[in-house]
């Protein structure tokens, strides 16, 4: 007998115009897309939606997505990682996405609930703020943009940062657009 997958609701992605499953996180994701673009001022352009990442670790690729990521500049400045739960639990898996999604080190590292957030310096791992104020507006970043590091990260670091990527992000259930593994 064919097996039947659990019916789920839908709604409509914020800055994308898709409809999407709404499990997991996704309210939250949302929440934290219409403060990026509504109190923030941030373009919809501006915003990516599951920015892939892909790794291969002892010869085994690896593909997953980031959640949301923030360009000024036409250069990604943040990383965001929506969660359904604690926050702290999130902090380390986006660090390391942010150290390895991009050619360069993407600056500010985001996990966020929409309502709640905590924010990292993703170069050093130090925390930034926390609460949504903290989230840097575009004005913020612009103002600041040519004093962002983007540095590359060392080639000995990355094995190690995919390696944290790949185990927190493997824990995390209840995501439709996760394709982890191979």
């Amino acid at each position: 007998m064919p097996r039947t997958l659990k019916p789920y609701a839908t709604l409509v992605d914020f800055v994308t115009g898709k409809e999407i499953p709404n499990i997991g996180a996704e309210e939250n994701r949302q929440a934290v897309e219409r403060l990026l673009v509504e109190q923030k001022g941030y373009r919809r352009q501006e915003i990516e939606v599951d920015l892939s990442i892909e790794m291969v670790i002892d010869g085994e690729a690896y593909r997953s997505a980031v959640d949301l990521a923030v360009a000024v500049n036409q250069r990604r400045v943040m990383v965001f990682r929506c969660a359904a739960g604690s926050l702290a639990s999130s902090v380390r898996e986006i660090v390391a996405a942010a150290r390895l999604v991009d050619r360069h080190q993407i600056p500010i590292a985001v996990v966020s609930d929409g309502q709640n957030a905590l924010v990292y310096d993703a170069l050093s791992g130090r925390p930034i703020g926390e609460g949504l104020d903290a989230i840097p507006a575009k004005a913020d970043m612009l103002a600041r943009f040519e004093q962002l590091e983007f540095g590359a990260l060392p080639r000995e670091r990355r094995r190690r940062e995919a390696l944290i990527f790949r185990t927190y992000d493997r824990e995390r259930v209840n995501s439709a657009r996760r394709s982890g593994g191979s």
